[in-house]
């Protein structure tokens, strides 16, 4: 584990309170904690705006039931197959699937791929996730 180091910071008072409804809304037992949040939430953006290697989770909802859907998912699937960790497909009701799409690489290219899947015609809903895989980040 990391040492932890103590620095203050300054905010009109007007601020504060609105950040201290904020973090007691969400939940957070302190100030630090939500303050390690938004930092580790900036640097993973910083890492996607310039491309670094990252991981992401696409989520696609689709009725099942729609003709040559599923093969297109599958085909696209394969053509980043050497990017695409794991994927898990979930049956939510008689008509609606959920596929989860977990990848690793370079930013551009994962948004690629949920560009990809979103534009298929058929899919009602896809969405991005985007984390890291940078060692004290996340």
């Amino acid at each position: 584990m990391s040492k932890l180091v103590r620095f203050g910071v300054s905010l009109e008072d007007g601020l504060l309170k609105k950040f201290d409804s904020l973090i007691r809304q969400k939940g957070y037992t302190n100030r630090s904690e939500a303050i390690r949040d938004l930092i580790r939430n900036e640097l993973v953006d910083q890492q996607w705006r310039t491309g670094e290697e990252v991981v992401g989770v696409v989520m696609i909802v689709y009725n099942h039931h729609q003709r040559q859907l599923q093969p297109k998912i599958t085909d696209l699937q394969h053509d980043y197959g050497s990017r695409i960790i794991s994927s898990q497909h979930i049956h939510l009701d008689h008509h609606n699937c959920l596929e989860v799409v977990i990848a690793r690489g370079k930013a551009g290219l994962i948004r690629e791929l949920a560009g990809r899947l979103k534009a298929i015609r058929g899919i009602k809903h896809c969405s991005l996730n985007m984390s890291t895989t940078a060692k004290g980040i996340a």
